[in-house]
């Protein structure tokens, strides 16, 4: 899975360079990914979930071994510059949260992260 997991971020990261989206930082655990992301002004939180989403299932659809799909959904939260170094630690000790917090408690961290920004 660790292998997959890299393949799979490299797939994102590559598709962002791709698309000129600018990707801060990614890492998530068997079920989902966190990303952060600044958005340009000509660019929607939801084309680009819709250009991650499309291209990496693209890229995987034919490695039964390796297929991922994605849920339909997504959730996204505007996070200010004084709380980019908080979000960036939370996103990248994602298996920590895991371990310890159940997905609507994480869901509810992320949100108070957030609104303290």
């Amino acid at each position: 899975m660790p292998e997959l997991k890299r393949e799979i971020f490299k797939v994102i990261n590559d598709i962002a360079n791709d698309h000129e989206i600018y990707l801060d930082c990614i890492n998530g655990v068997e079920d989902h990914v966190h990303l952060l992301v600044r958005l340009r002004t000509d660019q929607s939180v939801a084309d680009i979930v819709k250009t991650i989403k499309g291209n990496s299932w693209e890229h995987f659809k034919d490695i039964p071994e390796k297929y991922v799909t994605w849920q339909d959904g997504f959730a996204a939260f505007s996070v200010s510059p004084s709380q980019l170094k908080t979000v960036r630690n939370y996103i990248y000790n994602q298996e920590k949260h895991r371990r310890d917090t159940s997905f609507v408690d994480e869901m509810k961290t992320i949100k108070r992260i957030s609104k303290s920004s």
